[in-house]
């Protein structure tokens, strides 16, 4: 999975289609027809094992060693049985690319004990490291190349689209939806069902080479969810990216797979996966259009506050109800805004509130008086118009009349013109203009609402985040593996009550006050240590497992005693509670009785939180109100860890809870932010502890004390995969430099922000134009974010970080390398504070990340420094560089081979990149 050779398939000099013929039906001579009326400007060739002489005009071989030279792409439209053996012949042939259009309903059969289809396809492309594109997809298109290698129904015009997706159908539907949007694309490709070539794969090829400004996605399911999310996170930091995703209700849902503990439906785990990438979701393939539209032709908003301009109160309510309904904001005008509206006379039947309606008879000079008004106001973000057709004023002069006056308008203008003949060429006249025109006010403001998502979820992605509120040592990492691998040893899946607390404690997650014992005798002599009425629990295998409640929500109390007061009372209870659990769940051993005090007053909310684990994206953490009602109530948020205190506070802002807590709060500020803590915490201990499944605190009790876990489980499983790599703590460690300073060498993350902001003022301007190529005073919030907050599976970046006396953090030094997708050349580059040369700072660093690169299997690490930047080029002559002056750049390639490669592609690879 890589972007190796994916450009043979987007920018072939020659390509053959195989199973091509003249016969009506044949594949092969559909593909060969569109290709060749695409104009495509390079060689074809025709192969087809019956020998024609020459197909659809083009020059026709019986085998692959007859073609008179290695075509750069393989277009295979044969019959499906061969094409394993097909893929092995072009392999040992040289070609380095094959489209496989081929499919059929017996792909995953197993023929003779030899695998299935795509197994052997598999097989036989890792043989000699020839990409495959397929079976069972389009094809792809690449209009500015003239290559239309499709069975696409119609042309594609060229433009600043490009669309992956997984579904042909999909595909050649889209076409038609875009040819009458007018919307041209970059590249349009389907992957089928790949064997080979994935989506993610795809992505990374599109945001390095396409000239696209965005990504239309379709998802049927993920593979590898962190090759995804690596991609798509990458990806949106340069482009905008939307997403619809097919199977989001169980019932379309065909991947078989399990479903996630405690989520009842697992789309929302995309939602979450969607979020954190900084892309845009839409429901369908109207709203991907109507979002796009929006996206890229409205400037970045302020805010999220709508205002509505009508020439009818009805046309404009309906637009208020679809933004109140999708969770928007009505705008509120300023005093200004009522009293102009007023005295104009120019509002009708709500004056100077929003929306605004100027009336039937209102003309197209009304209207721009009445925008000019509204899109001044302070409070609004953005403004719609919805228009009717009138004998006073026609949509199409309406429209006219907006366009010209639209400098005046200092706010983005949306705008809706209902009706269907009369309508359309107001549209047509806004399209041309560059204007965002929907059919209807529901489908204008559902745009405004993907606008408002898409500013959300790019500031979370930009955004620098506060300090860790919470960090784990080595020492509590390791207290709380023990206790999984002691619990493991015994053949046990779970960790008792007693267990769990002291991994919650560890994490700094406050539990409620419990004594935890093994017989009556034991319970009556605690219950006379405590005093108050108590809760008894028994915990056994069957009730230490996390979200047990939705396969039987009337058990959620089981095996529980409350409001007991003597000790008599206590030790009966766990004689009742161990014969009940004999009689009923003869095949579970009791572990432990578990007494807390009653937890009763104080107002508390009860509230549920946890980490589950979902069968594609791994470890996922939820957040939600807790108690009784958890099945019942549809307030459960889920995120992807790692968090920090940005994206946890997102997360519980959009809860039921947080409403709560906003409304019946003493100090709602307060409360949010112990929760926000206590998630980062959660995820903390999700990374840490790779072999933890699931956790449950439920309920967690929030009051005017904090929060406090009083009922909680913990299971346990193999090592998790996470979809975005936590911070790797492993890789910290402390080094004494020349001068007697105690220096951590770490790796960087989001927090890091103020560090970065406060070393970049430290820098001479030499310094800067040494590492940057250009002076750089000053760094933007995207610059900081950038350099902080990395993908630790594409990037790395070590700091040396000193503790100064006054207890403060200063940084010394950075180094980095970006690693290509295929993880065979990563480029460095590495600048240490001008005061602290000298010292052995940058050989720290850097051979700290030659030992990083050289352990995860990269060939090459190059860096590129200025022909004047005499110190590093003799750093880097003593590390082992090897140093040559490129002619093209003007600057010093800086070279060292770390592996060697293991395969014949990686070989291929590495010699076809420019030295």
């Amino acid at each position: 999975m890589s972007t190796r050779f994916l450009h043979h398939f987007f920018e072939p000099r020659t390509l053959a289609v195989f199973g091509a013929s003249e016969k009506p039906n044949s594949l092969g001579g559909l593909v060969l027809r569109n290709i060749q009326d695409g104009a495509y400007r390079g060689q074809i060739w025709a192969v087809n094992l019956k020998g024609y002489e020459r197909v659809y005009g083009e020059p026709c071989f019986s085998r692959v060693e007859h073609l008179p030279e290695v075509p750069d792409l393989a277009v295979v439209c044969s019959p499906i049985d061969g094409v394993p053996k097909l893929i092995s012949q072009l392999g040992n042939f040289g070609v380095k690319a094959a489209l496989v259009l081929s499919g059929g309903a017996y792909l995953d059969r197993d023929k003779g004990n030899k695998g299935s289809i795509r197994e052997r396809m598999l097989r036989a492309a890792r043989e000699s490291g020839i990409r495959v594109l397929g079976p069972e997809c389009m094809g792809l298109i690449v209009p500015g190349k003239k290559l239309n290698a499709s069975y696409a129904s119609q042309p594609v015009k060229a433009g600043r689209v490009a669309y992956l997706g997984q579904s042909g159908m999909l595909a050649n539907a889209m076409i038609d939806w875009a040819a009458g949007r007018g919307v041209g694309f970059s590249h349009l490709i389907t992957v089928g069902d790949s064997v080979d070539v994935l989506l993610p794969d795809l992505i990374d090829y599109v945001n390095q080479f396409s000239p696209a400004q965005a990504i239309l996605l379709h998802l049927e399911h993920v593979k590898d969810a962190q090759h995804f999310m690596t991609s798509v996170r990458d990806a949106s930091r340069n482009r905008l990216v939307l997403a619809i995703k097919s199977g989001r209700t169980p019932a379309s849902d065909i991947s078989g797979m399990e479903p996630t503990p405690g989520i009842a439906n697992r789309d929302v785990v995309f939602d979450a996966a969607f979020s954190r990438a900084g892309v845009v979701r839409v429901n369908d393939s109207d709203e991907l259009f109507d979002a796009l539209e929006t996206l890229s032709r409205m400037k970045p908003l302020r805010g999220d506050r709508l205002a509505v301009v009508s020439n009818g109160l009805g046309p404009a309510m309906l637009a208020i109800d679809k933004l109140i309904s999708a969770g928007g904001k009505i705008a509120e005008f300023t005093n200004e805004t009522r009293d102009a509206l007023r005295s104009s006379n120019v509002d009708m039947s709500k004056p100077g509130e929003n929306p605004v309606d100027i009336g039937g008879n209102a003309t197209p000079e009304r209207f721009v008086e009445a925008l000019e008004v509204v899109a001044t106001d302070a409070n609004v973000d953005a403004v719609l118009v919805v228009h009717a057709p009138t004998r006073m004023a026609p949509s199409k002069i309406t429209a006219q009349a907006l366009i010209a006056n639209r400098k005046r308008f200092k706010r983005n203008l949306l705008t809706s013109w209902m009706g269907l003949e009369e309508a359309l060429k107001a549209r047509h006249e806004c399209n041309v203009a560059g204007i965002a025109t929907y059919i209807s006010p529901e489908k204008a403001v559902k745009a405004f609402t993907h606008m408002v998502d898409y500013q959300r979820v790019q500031a979370l992605l930009q955004e620098t985040p506060p300090s860790l509120p919470f960090s784990t040592s080595q020492e509590i990492r390791g207290r709380c593996r023990t206790l999984i691998a002691q619990a493991k040893e015994q053949g046990r899946q779970t960790l008792t009550h007693s267990e769990t607390a002291q991994v919650l404690e560890a994490y700094g997650i406050p539990v409620a006050t419990s004594r935890y014992v093994t017989t009556a005798e034991e319970g009556f002599r605690v219950a006379e240590e405590m005093s108050g009425p108590k809760a008894l629990k028994v915990v056994h295998e069957g009730n230490c497992r996390p979200y047990r409640y939705r396969k039987h929500p009337h058990k959620i109390s089981a095996g529980l005693m409350q409001d007991l007061v003597s000790p008599e009372q206590v030790a009966d209870g766990i004689r009742q509670l161990g014969e009940k659990v004999g009689e009923k769940f003869p095949e579970y051993a009791i572990r432990e009785y578990c007494l807390q005090p009653m937890q009763r007053g104080k107002h508390s909310m009860q509230i549920c939180a946890g980490i589950t684990r979902d069968p594609v994206f791994g470890p996922v953490i939820v957040f939600g109100i807790g108690g009784y009602k958890v099945n019942v109530l549809a307030d459960r948020q889920v995120a992807l860890p790692p968090l920090n205190m940005s994206l946890a506070a997102d997360m519980v802002g959009r809860t039921h809870a947080a409403s709560l807590i906003r409304e019946h709060s003493a100090d709602p500020q307060r409360d949010i932010q112990q929760l926000c803590q206590m998630l980062v915490k959660l995820s903390q201990m999700a990374s840490d502890l790779s072999e933890l499944r699931g956790l449950e605190l439920n309920p967690l009790l929030l009051n005017r004390d904090g929060v406090m876990a009083v009922d909680f489980a913990m299971d346990l499983g193999a090592p998790a995969r996470f979809a975005i790599l936590p911070y790797p703590e492993e890789l910290r460690e402390w080094v004494t430099l020349k001068n007697g300073w105690q220096v951590e060498v770490r790796p960087i993350r989001a927090e890091d922000a103020p560090l970065i902001t406060t070393f970049h003022r430290q820098l001479s301007e030499e310094s800067i134009r040494f590492r940057y190529f250009h002076n750089k005073s000053d760094l933007t919030q995207r610059d900081l974010s950038i350099l902080s907050h990395i993908n630790y599976d594409r990037q790395m970046a070590f700091i040396a970080e000193h503790q100064r006396d006054d207890g403060g953090k200063e940084m010394l030094g950075v180094v980095r390398v970006w690693n290509d997708p295929d993880n065979i050349r990563t480029e460095f580059s590495v600048i240490i504070r001008d005061d602290l040369q000298g010292l052995g700072i940058g050989s720290l660093l850097m051979n700290k990340m030659i030992a990083y690169c050289t352990s995860i299997g990269t060939l090459e690490m190059i860096g590129k420094i200025m022909v004047d930047n005499h110190p590093m080029r003799a750093l880097m002559k003593h590390l082992g560089f090897r140093c040559r002056y490129n002619m093209e750049e003007q600057v010093v390639d800086a070279v060292m081979r770390l592996n060697e490669p293991e395969s014949e592609w990686q070989r291929h690879r590495l010699e076809s990149l420019p030295d």
